[in-house]
C-alpha cells in the first residue's frame, strides 16, 4: 500500500512539472515584445534586390538605377532621449555605395529639395547620427512644398508616437508615375513615398502613401495597408514576422489606434 501511494505521489510531481513547462512556453511565446527580446536582438529588415548599406543608426537598400535608397530601415525610440545633436545640412556622398551614390550638386538648381528618408529630427542623440543623415543615399528629390509641408507634418507625428513607444520604420520613394531625372547622376524624382511603421510592443502597423506633391490633406487621408505598399514597390517588409501575424499586421490602416 505505502509503496503504491508513494509511486503514485511520483508521478503527480512529474505531471505537475509537464504542466508547468508547458504553460511556461506559452507564456515565453506569447509575452510582450518588450519582455522577449531587445531590438538589438531583432532586426527587421525589408527584403528587395538592392544593394545593403549599412551606417551606425540606420540601414538601407541602395538603388543603383534610381541612385537613391528603395527603402531605410531605423528604430526610432524617443522615450527620454535628450538632444544632443543639431542639423549640419553637410549632404555628402556615401562612400559605402559600392555603385556611387548621388552628389549635392545633383540637386542644384533642380527645383527639387534633398529630401531626407531618414529624418535629421529623428537623429538629434549624437553627432554621428545627425551626420549620417546627410548621406546622399538617405535623400531623395522632393518637391519643396512637399518636403516642409506634409512630409515635415508626417515626420513631427511619428516622432510623437516614438515618444511612448519604440517603433520600426521603413520608409523610401515610390517610382510610380515619376517626373523625371535630375543632375548629372541621372537621380529619379519619385512620384510618392510611403513609411511604414510596425510598434512590437503593442503589435500594430500603419503605412503612409503621398504624392510628391504640395498635397494638404489631413494625415489620415495617406494611410494605407502595408500590403499595398508592398505591391507598389515589390518590397517585403517585416518577412522576419510570423507569417499568419505579418498577414494580420500588413492589413491594418488604423489611424485612430496609433493617436
Amino acid at each position: 500500500m505505502g509503496g503504491r501511494r508513494k509511486r503514485g505521489k511520483g508521478r503527480w510531481w512529474i505531471c505537475l512539472v509537464l504542466l508547468l513547462g508547458v504553460a511556461w512556453f506559452f507564456y515565453a511565446s506569447w509575452r510582450p515584445f518588450s519582455e522577449k527580446e531587445s531590438f538589438a536582438e531583432v532586426e527587421y529588415l525589408p527584403s528587395d534586390e538592392g544593394e545593403l548599406v549599412r551606417h551606425t543608426y540606420y540601414s538601407l537598400s541602395f538603388n543603383s538605377e534610381h541612385k537613391q535608397a528603395n527603402w531605410v530601415y531605423y528604430v526610432l525610440a524617443l522615450q527620454g532621449q535628450k538632444k544632443r545633436a543639431e542639423r549640419t545640412d553637410n549632404f555628402r556622398e556615401d562612400r559605402k555605395v559600392t555603385s556611387g551614390s548621388a552628389k549635392p550638386s545633383d540637386y542644384t538648381h533642380s527645383g527639387y529639395d534633398r529630401g531626407h528618408l531618414c529624418p535629421a529630427g529623428d537623429m538629434a542623440q549624437s553627432e554621428l547620427a545627425m551626420q549620417e543623415t546627410f548621406f546622399m543615399s538617405n535623400i531623395a528629390p522632393q518637391v519643396p512644398q512637399f518636403n516642409r509641408g506634409i512630409w515635415k507634418k508626417l515626420e513631427e507625428r511619428v516622432r510623437d508616437w516614438a515618444r511612448r513607444e519604440p517603433i520600426c520604420i521603413a520608409t523610401g520613394p515610390v517610382f510610380k508615375d515619376s517626373k523625371g531625372k535630375i543632375g548629372k547622376s541621372g537621380v529619379t524624382v519619385p512620384g510618392y513615398f510611403y513609411k511604414v511603421l510596425y510598434a512590437p510592443v503593442h503589435q500594430r502597423m500603419i503605412a503612409f502613401l503621398l504624392p510628391n506633391s504640395p498635397d494638404k490633406r489631413p494625415l489620415q487621408e495617406y494611410v494605407v495597408t502595408v500590403d499595398s505598399v508592398e505591391c507598389l514597390t515589390n518590397i517585403d517588409f517585416f518577412p522576419q514576422l510570423a507569417d499568419t501575424l505579418e498577414t494580420r499586421l500588413e492589413a491594418m490602416a488604423d489611424y485612430a489606434v496609433w493617436n
